[in-house]
Formats: structure tokens, C-alpha cells, sequence
């Protein structure tokens, strides 16, 4: 059976192509302390391979013969929400499943519902763990995933039961044990709906030794995992189109696969094997995914709505540095992988850096009676200028209905031209954008192929690339201008683009329209940006 590029479940690595999982971890480090009999948590984003890599961990260790472990799901006992004894139930049976079907075990299938009945909902979990501990001939080795997916009460009694035995192993405990997530279990904040109190994950769960977080793919990583297709097929990534699918992800796993899997697999010029994987294919790979709003790409969106999540990305749509994120926001945003955890805080990669205004956009983009061929220059290019021009009739007549309806109304300006843009390049272009914490502007980039014109074949090679450029008013309009040119200029420079034009936006509601919306060239080192007032 042929190999392909993994987007859903756990990798196999006989079926799909793969970094070896025991490689994705300090391995050493998690052998020492599951050997020092320690509680401790893998966190990671979603679709990054932390699955994948706890149960190859799971299979190196019952192979050593050193220790029994068993890896077991407890996502099925979140339906439950605060429904302790229901929870309990599934969580209790996933585990008797697991070990039955990992170990050819029958205890835990053999003695579940009776401790549950005898020990309660809070108590069933811990005694059953004792019981099956005290029976293994060999230091037994949980690991619990998703165990973030559980809530409430559930969510406590879980912890509290794995805090409460833990002086109990190796004999009469779990030896080991690894909790794993999205997020640490010391941002935990659980709500008690019996209690009405609010306890943090770190005192519900204090015997933990360790948090360790699965990471990214390298570059290397990127280069190897494509590589292998290469070997398999025959067909190639070329040197740019490799540096492209870093570029663009960044490494987060599920991008890279899901790009190189429509880049080969689905895109039809990718199905032929002797043609290679090009720049311009992953481009086209990622607008498909983009506008095919992908699972992954559409989960991670839709966490957006969440004020805590707001609070962090609406000052990197606006460039603009404060806002009110609690240390508790940023570290959610972290641990959802939506911005980065290093350096300058800012999303996390391009394609996230693409999805997150198109999401937010996406019902109002459809909503805005506009189309392409409207602005469709005789050689098949396209009219920036009137586009434009249009942009500041419509911002005029519906910006206040449509920005007091935004979620993130404080960057609703830049949105909404964002919006009515998109509107009309999704009938043949695209738009990159650049945004960030500091910046105090966002600036896009339209790639227009041409098609019919005159140079032919020669110009399809060659779209036209033009700056648009963002800005709040800030300090009076000729300051605003004056810094706006230049770095439009250099935007222009770093995109070999053909036209540059500036919209400044004024939020003052003392100026009639007739003030704030304006045309006008503005000229420096010789060369011409059009400043448009909005």
C-alpha cells in the first residue's frame, strides 16, 4: 500500500508518511521519568501528534517488558459535563477496554461496575486503579488523553482521585502517569456547578513533576516528512516550494500534511508523478484549504468568538500594542497554538495569519453585493483604483451599521476593507496580509494573474502585485501620511509590486464625510503612492 500524507487520527506509520514519533520529544528525559515513577503532563495544540507519539511510547514500553502500560481516550465522558456518575461510566469502561484490548488484561472489565457501585462516581476511578495495581506483576503505566476535554465536577473528580491514590503507587497505584491536553493542567480554572467554586487544575492535581510540550516540526522536519514522498514517487518538491511550506506553516504539523496532501494528492497537476511540486502549487494548496475551510482551520477559527481569545488577537489585527489580555488570555492563546510562544507575540504562522480575518469575515464577505468583473481592466487586469474609490462609497453608506455589529469592533475599519476586497479577489486572485503587535498598520498584498492580455503566455507568469496599506490616524493626518508613504514604499520594495496606495482610516465622529474622504497623490524619493481617506 502506497504511503500518503496523514489529516486525520493518529499516524500509522506503515500507512503515512511520518517523523518517527519517538522523535518529536525529548525521549531520555520522558523514559527518566516515567522510570522515576512520576505524574506528569504532555500539552500541545490540537493535530500536532501528541496521539501518535503517547502510544508509540506506549508500544516501547510493554515491548522493554519493563512495565505495562495502557493508553486509554476519556473524551467520550465529556457529553456527560457535570454528570459525575455518568462520566464515570465511560471513563471506567474506556479504561477496562483499553486494557483488555492492550494488555489482555480482564480485570478492570471483570470489576468495574462493582466498584463503581460499591465507591461511588468519586471514588470508583482511584479504587479501581488501586485494585489493578496491586494485581500487575509489573509497575503499571496510565496515560490519560484529552483529559482536558472533560469539565465541572467530572474534571475534579478525576484529578482528585489520581491526586488522592498517588502516595499508594508503585504497588497500589499507578507507577507512572501522564495526563495530556492542549493546555497544562495548571491553567486549569474548573467551575464546580455543585460547589459554585472556581479550582485551580494545579491544587486539584499538585503531584505533578512535570509539564512538557510537544512542539512543532523543525525545518528539517518539513524537508524529511516531504522528502519521503520524493523517495516513494518519484515526484519532487522544488527548493522553493519546500522553503514555501515552512514559510507558510511554520512547522505546525497538520499544515504541512494537509498542504503537501492537496499539493499531491488532490490538486489534479499534483497527480501526475512526473511533474514536480512547485512554489506556485503549495500557494494553490493553500487557498484550497483556506476557502474549503478545512476542519482544523475552521476549530481553531472558531475559537475566535471567545472573548479571552479576542482580548489577545484583536491588538494584532489593529497593530497596536496594550489592550486588556490577562496573562491567563495569552497563555490560552499559546496553548490553542494561535500565536507564538517565543519572541514577538504574533500569530503563529501565515496560513493562521490568512484564516483568522477571512473567518471573522467570512458571513459579512457574502453579504457584499460586489463583483469581480466590475473592476476588470481591458487586458484582464485589475482597477485598484476604482476598486477603491468603490470601497469608500461603501464604507461611507454601511461602515457604523456593519462595524457595531462586529465581534472585534475596534479593528472593524481594517476589517471591513478586508471584507469588501476579498469579495472581489476571491474571483481570480489573492491577498496576503502582514500584521502584528508594534506595527501600527496592516498591510496587504493583491497577486492578480492577468489573463487575455496581449503579452499572453509571458504575462501569466507575471501577475500584477499591488500594496494596499492600513493605518488608524494617529498624531494629525500629515504625520500619519508622511509614515504611511514610506512604509508603503518599503512594502511595495520587499513585493516588487506596481502600485502602492495608502488608506487612512479616521475613527473621529466630530468631522463630516466630506473631510475624511480624499484621494490624492503623495510623492517621496520620486516615486507615487495614492492615499485614499476613509
Amino acid at each position: 500500500m502506497a504511503r500518503f500524507f496523514n489529516t486525520t487520527g493518529p499516524v500509522v506509520p506503515a500507512e503515512h508518511y511520518c517523523i518517527p514519533p519517538l522523535e518529536r520529544f525529548d525521549l531520555p528525559r520522558v523514559l527518566r521519568l516515567i522510570e522515576d515513577g512520576r505524574y506528569f503532563v504532555l500539552h500541545a495544540p490540537r493535530q500536532t501528534g501528541k496521539t501518535t507519539s503517547l502510544l508509540a511510547l506506549r508500544d516501547r514500553l510493554n515491548a522493554g517488558g519493563e512495565h505495562r502500560c495502557v493508553y486509554v481516550n476519556v473524551e467520550a465522558a465529556q457529553a456527560a459535563r457535570d454528570d459525575v456518575g455518568s462520566a464515570m461510566r465511560a471513563i471506567l469502561g474506556s479504561v477496562a477496554s483499553r486494557a483488555s484490548v492492550t494488555l489482555n488484561d480482564r480485570l478492570p472489565t471483570e470489576i468495574w461496575q462493582e466498584t463503581l457501585a460499591a465507591h461511588g462516581p468519586h471514588g470508583a476511578l482511584a479504587e479501581l486503579l488501586t485494585r489493578w495495581s496491586a494485581a500487575a506483576s509489573t509497575p503499571l503505566v496510565l496515560f490519560i488523553d484529552e483529559i482536558d476535554a472533560l469539565v465541572g465536577d467530572t474534571l475534579l473528580s478525576v484529578l482528585r482521585q489520581l491526586r488522592a491514590g498517588y502516595d499508594q503507587r508503585p504497588s497500589d497505584f499507578p507507577h507512572s502517569l501522564v495526563l495530556c491536553g492542549v493546555r497544562d493542567v495548571r491553567d486549569y480554572r474548573i467551575q464546580s456547578a455543585s460547589g459554585g467554586e472556581v479550582v485551580a487544575g494545579g491544587s486539584a492535581f499538585n503531584v505533578k513533576a512535570e509539564s512538557l510540550r510537544l512542539g512543532d516540526f523543525k525545518e528539517d522536519d518539513v524537508r524529511a516528512l516531504l522528502g519521503q514522498h520524493a523517495v516513494e514517487t518519484g515526484q519532487a518538491f522544488v527548493e522553493k516550494a519546500l522553503a514555501e511550506v515552512w514559510r507558510r506553516t511554520r512547522g505546525q504539523p497538520w499544515l504541512v500534511n494537509a498542504l503537501a496532501d492537496q499539493a499531491c494528492f488532490r490538486a489534479p497537476a499534483g497527480l501526475d508523478r512526473s511533474r514536480p511540486i512547485t512554489e506556485e502549487a503549495v500557494t494553490e494548496a493553500q487557498e484550497a484549504l483556506v476557502q474549503g475551510r478545512q476542519t482544523h482551520l475552521h476549530q481553531l477559527a472558531d475559537k475566535l468568538g471567545e472573548a479571552r481569545v479576542r482580548r489577545v488577537i484583536e491588538p494584532l489585527l489593529l497593530g497596536e500594542e496594550g489592550g486588556d489580555a490577562t496573562p491567563d488570555d495569552l497563555e490560552y492563546a499559546r496553548d490553542l497554538g494561535l500565536v507564538t510562544r517565543d519572541g514577538p507575540l504574533r500569530v503563529a504562522n501565515p496560513i493562521y495569519r490568512e484564516v483568522i480575518p477571512r473567518e471573522l469575515l467570512y458571513a459579512r464577505e457574502a453579504m457584499i453585493a460586489q463583483q469581480a468583473e466590475w473592476y476588470l481592466e481591458a487586458d484582464g487586469g485589475l482597477d485598484v483604483a476604482g476598486l477603491l474609490a468603490a470601497f469608500q462609497r461603501f464604507f461611507r453608506e454601511h461602515s457604523e451599521h456593519w462595524i457595531d455589529r462586529f465581534e472585534y469592533r475596534e479593528a472593524g475599519p481594517q476589517l471591513l476593507l478586508q471584507a469588501f476586497l476579498q469579495r472581489i479577489v476571491n474571483g481570480g486572485g489573492r491577498i496576503e496580509r502582514e500584521y502584528g503587535l508594534g506595527r501600527r498598520r496592516t498591510d496587504l498584498l493583491i497577486v492578480w494573474p492577468l489573463r487575455g492580455s496581449a503579452s499572453g503566455a509571458e504575462a501569466a507568469r507575471r501577475p500584477q502585485r499591488h500594496v494596499i496599506e492600513c493605518k488608524l490616524l494617529h498624531g494629525g493626518l500629515a504625520a500619519t501620511t508622511r509614515e504611511g508613504v514610506a512604509q508603503t514604499l518599503d512594502y511595495m520594495d520587499r513585493c516588487a509590486a506596481e502600485s502602492g496606495h495608502l488608506v487612512v482610516f479616521d475613527r473621529s465622529t466630530d468631522k463630516p464625510w466630506e473631510q475624511k474622504l480624499f484621494k490624492r497623490e503623495e510623492r517621496l524619493d520620486g516615486r507615487s503612492v495614492t492615499v485614499w481617506g476613509a
